[in-house]
């Protein structure tokens, strides 16, 4: 016998061990124990799993449960005749119902789905985000900077804020421009995915965009936006736009730009020449001082006509 007709027949599964075949009720009596009684349904297979190994598969009649099958695996050991239990377990079918695939919520979450009262947490190594501050550039205990200047800044800052028209402390807002008053900032990578995913919504490319008669670089509507975002987007402020209160690319355009057609002055009809509303006074008889008929009637008159 030559090595490789060896290797293929140690390699192909063995046929059912009899007495492990035989022991359907065993298997039935097992699955019905840690299902139900009138769960498992009819045996439907015999799988050999090794030397004196045999799995029975049982219907499954439990609801929800449609096209699983009860796996009932039993062994004998060599040399003997007594069938014994291995594992019980319900394991699906080809045709079976089965939930879709497990996905962390950091890969659900779309856009909208927070909700009142939602938390979204961030991960402490999102490349998005970056320390706002890490005390590398903290200025030395002698150096111009020191905590005693720094206290008066504070003071200087807090008058600032008490002046008429002036909202904020001009250092205070510097800060916060720089980051500096909060843990983390957003990165290039983190600025340069929200300035793909706004130029891809409200871009240059959209239909939109490329039906509009000018760009919202020169419309009025477009408010201005702080940091290096300001060299390419900007807020729309036009309540009849599509993209109101929405972050737009410069080039994004719509037909709402606020110089792409002015509306004209309605024109004033002209004076009418004949004055139609006013209403003229005629009398029914002359006056009879006019002249025009004599004061009194000569000679007498008939109730139906002049005689």
């Amino acid at each position: 016998m030559s090595a490789a007709t060896t290797r293929s027949r140690t390699a192909r599964t063995p046929a059912p061990d009899r007495l492990c075949a035989e022991a359907v009720d065993l298997a039935r009596a097992a699955a019905e124990e840690a299902a139900a009684p009138g769960v498992v349904g009819e045996h439907v297979a015999v799988v050999s799993e090794g030397d004196r190994v045999v799995t029975h598969y049982f219907e499954s009649k439990e609801p929800g449960y449609r096209g699983w099958r009860w796996a009932v695996t039993v062994a004998r050991a060599s040399r003997a005749k007594n069938v014994t239990l291995d594992e019980t377990v319900l394991l699906p079918g080809s045709d079976a119902l089965l939930a879709p695939e497990w996905v962390p919520w950091s890969e659900r979450l779309r856009p909208g789905d927070m909700g009142p009262g939602d938390l979204l947490p961030t991960e402490a190594e999102d490349p998005r985000l970056e320390p706002g501050w890490t005390g590398e550039d903290e200025p030395l205990p002698n150096s111009a900077v020191s905590q005693e200047l720094a206290a008066l800044v504070d003071v200087e800052d807090a008058e600032l804020t008490t002046r008429p028209g002036t909202s904020r402390g001009s250092i205070a807002s510097v800060a916060d421009e720089l980051g500096t008053r909060r843990a983390r900032v957003l990165s290039r990578y983190g600025l340069g995915l929200a300035a793909d995913r706004w130029d891809e919504e409200f871009g240059a490319r959209t239909p939109m965009a490329q039906a509009a008669p000018a760009s919202c670089v020169t419309c009025a509507f477009l408010v201005p936006m702080a940091g290096s975002l300001r060299q390419a987007f900007g807020v729309c402020a036009n309540e009849f736009a599509p993209a109101d209160g929405r972050v737009v690319s410069l080039s994004y355009g719509c037909g709402g730009h606020s110089e792409a057609a002015l509306m004209p002055k309605p024109v004033r009809p002209a004076p009418h020449a004949l004055d139609t509303l006013r209403v003229d006074d005629y009398a029914l008889r002359p006056p009879e001082d006019s002249g025009s008929v004599p004061a009194r009637a000569d000679g007498t008159t008939e109730d139906l006509g002049h005689s």
